[in-house]
Formats: structure tokens, sequence, C-alpha cells
């Protein structure tokens, strides 16, 4: 199995619906997000995915929560903004786009900052 991975960093204000330790109060975090995509064979120029093409998608993605409050967005504008929660948008947006039989998205990393990081994956 091979498996590549690509960060994709981005700055934006959220809060956290419901919750009673500070984090309802709007605040911001430079994100780091990490997809991780696996595939059993590479492709005719040997590679799992072309990182422009991974780029682009994770830009298309996660782009929009560039120097935004990301609760404003949708789904965040009912659903909370969690790292968890954004994981698995992620995971699922990018699964929509690049998931062909070949290639697979494994796992989503969300990291608010250098020591916290909320994963998502499905099971194989």
């Amino acid at each position: 199995m091979f498996t590549i991975f690509k960060d994709f960093n981005f700055a934006a204000a959220h809060f956290i619906r419901g919750h009673t330790g500070g984090c309802e109060n709007l605040h911001g975090h430079n994100y780091r997000v990490r997809v991780l995509l696996e595939a059993g064979e590479l492709d005719e120029l040997g590679m799992v995915l072309d990182f422009a093409d991974l780029r682009a998608a994770l830009e298309e993605v996660a782009g929009p929560f560039d120097h935004r409050v990301i609760n404003d967005i949708s789904p965040f504008d009912e659903r909370n903004t969690t790292a968890e929660l954004v994981s698995e948008y992620v995971y699922r947006e990018m699964s929509r786009r690049l998931n062909d039989g070949r290639v697979r998205v494994r796992r989503v990393e969300v990291w608010e900052n250098d020591t916290s990081c909320a994963r998502y994956e499905e099971p194989a």
C-alpha cells in the first residue's frame, strides 16, 4: 500500500456553541489540515496522486475557511466547529472528490495548534 499526505494551512475564527469553558467565545486558530491518501497501485507516472492535484482539491474544500468565521459557512452555520467535526467534513468532501477505486482518502487530521489535533478516518 502506498500512502501520501499533504498539509494545508489556513487562519480562521470560530466559536463552539454550548461550550462553557471559554471556547463559546469567538477566537481563532492557525489551522493545519493533513489529508492522507492511499493506493494499492500507482498510476502510470508512478504516483498515488500528483501533489498539485491534492493541493487543488484541498484548496477547494478548506480554502473557503481562510480568514473567515467558520461558523458562517455551511454546514457549520448549523453544526459545531470542533476540530473533530471539521476533520469529518474535510474527509467526506475530499473522499467525494478523490476516491476513484484506486485512490482512497485514508485519514484527515485537523490541527488547531502544534499540540492539539483531531483525526477522522473510516475503516478500510
